[in-house]
């Protein structure tokens, strides 16, 4: 066993997971030398909801993130997570789309794409990993783990060895509820790496309290790449820490061979950052919290704070429990979807409209029509004909690839911004939040032309850094 090597997920999910991904490129740039200067194997600062963030909150531009990032990072690979047929949006895009955005995303300095599927279907990420491929860069398939009496480890290593038969320069066990428990990990672990010759990564969330501990197993396991962020960023919904792991693996013949006091600067940039958000209420001390209710319902952290949210619109917090038992349930109902993005809302809000209703699919959204339709892909188990009868009726199921029978999209977005467009980029910015992209457009003009005028303060209101 070599020495482990470590992803450092400060730049995008340790934020994203604690502070709703409102880090500013701002508050990244002092520290990117050092960040650069400490050994990792990779920095993972794009994609996920940075995109939508980027542009929704802080007034900036993704792309000129990317670029500016890659213009301090001169020895680390920069990584970022997609979507694959979904890309950083909720739905599924045309090819044209997709494999554009690949292009653009390589070409701004990406290294590696991490791309998965929120239902394991291996058809959604087919066009996204050739394509990065093609571009050059590495195409790392996610697993997203999930529990259900069909998520066994048999299952979970087929899937991998398919991932890698598709040309997967290496997989990564994607467990984005901290569902892992060590000796599962160390288990699925140990099967995935006797079948596939390419590296494994394990991304966990500390969530539920073990995520340092199934690190540990995995990496006994043969586990080749972990997922830390730097102390502040850390726990939580999180990841592990850092330091912690670096410390741990010291002296083994796991040594990640980072260097500790390089870490404590990077800590020591990032604690004012963390001290502010926890004043300014940004960071809310509960997703700090170990949260066993992810284990009992195996609901993400940002789905619970999603449900609350929902029940409290309704006066209806009272029924949380009721709604956390009704969610196996449902999901069982559609499949045993993995409850990530975007399953986990379209799963948490049927239970909720189920609880409230007092009525089983008495009202039923739009995604969950078009999800039962197969407009998503291929659920885990095949959907009981009584669950599609009552939440489509006779409506006709697709059985192909739903990518099919998207129409290539770019040309008409091109049209539908032409007034906005500065770069090429900014289609694709258009074509995954168009009213969005739009608001930052308009901002990012009157800042140009120094237009001291209504507009801007509107936009900065709609906007709010």
């Amino acid at each position: 066993m070599s020495k482990v090597k470590i992803t450092e997920t400060v730049l995008r999910d340790a934020h994203q997971s604690l502070i709703a991904t409102r880090l500013k490129t701002a508050e990244m740039i002092p520290v990117l030398e050092k960040l650069d200067a400490a050994g990792y194997y990779s920095l993972e600062m794009w994609g996920g909801a940075t995109f939508d963030a980027s542009l929704r909150f802080l007034n900036e531009d993704p792309w000129e993130r990317l670029r500016t990032i890659r213009k301090h990072i001169k020895n680390t690979k920069l990584q970022m997570l997609l979507r694959g047929q979904n890309i950083l949006g909720y739905k599924n895009y045309a090819d044209d789309v997709v494999i554009e955005f690949v292009k653009r995303s390589v070409a701004n300095g990406i290294d590696i794409i991490r791309i998965f599927d929120a239902l394991n279907d291996v058809r959604n990420i087919k066009v996204a990993l050739e394509t990065t491929k093609k571009e050059g860069a590495h195409a790392q398939a996610a697993i997203s783990y999930t529990t259900s009496p069909v998520h066994t480890t048999g299952a979970f290593v087929k899937l991998a060895k398919e991932m890698e038969s598709m040309g997967a320069d290496s997989i990564c066990i994607k467990d984005m509820a901290g569902l892992l428990t060590p000796y599962t990990a160390y288990e699925l672990v140990s099967e995935i790496k006797k079948t596939i010759s390419v590296p494994l990564q394990l991304h966990s969330h500390a969530t539920s309290g073990l995520a340092s501990m199934v690190y540990l197993k995995g990496i006994e396991a043969g586990a080749d790449i972990i997922d830390t962020a730097i102390s502040p960023f850390a726990l939580g919904t999180s990841q592990p820490p850092t330091e912690s792991m670096v410390a741990t693996l010291q002296n083994t013949k796991y040594d990640t061979g980072l260097d500790m006091k390089i870490l404590n600067d990077i800590a020591t940039h990032f604690e004012p950052i963390r001290q502010n958000a926890l004043d300014t209420g940004l960071l809310n001390p509960k997703v700090l919290e170990v949260n066993i209710k992810t284990l009992i319902y195996q609901v993400p952290g940002g789905m619970l704070s999603n449900l609350v949210s929902q029940l409290s619109m309704q006066n209806g917090l009272d029924k949380l429990e009721e709604v956390l038992e009704e969610i196996p349930r449902v999901r069982a109902d559609l499949g045993y979807p993995p409850l990530v993005t975007p399953t986990s809302q379209m799963v948490g809000t049927q239970a909720v409209l189920n609880v409230m209703a007092k009525e089983r699919y008495k009202m039923i959204p739009k995604e969950i029509k078009e999800y039962v339709r197969g407009m998503y892909g291929r659920p885990t188990v095949p959907i009981k004909e009584e669950i599609i009868k009552k939440i489509i009726g006779d409506e006709k199921i697709i059985h192909e690839r739903p990518a099919n029978l998207i129409k290539p999209q770019l040309k008409d977005i091109r049209n539908e911004m032409k007034e906005y467009l500065e770069q090429e980029e900014d289609v694709l910015s258009y074509a995954l939040f168009p009213q969005v992209a739009e608001g930052y457009f308009k901002y990012r003009q009157a800042k140009k032309y120094k237009i001291d005028s209504e507009l801007v303060d509107k936009e900065q209101k709609i906007y709010p850094v």
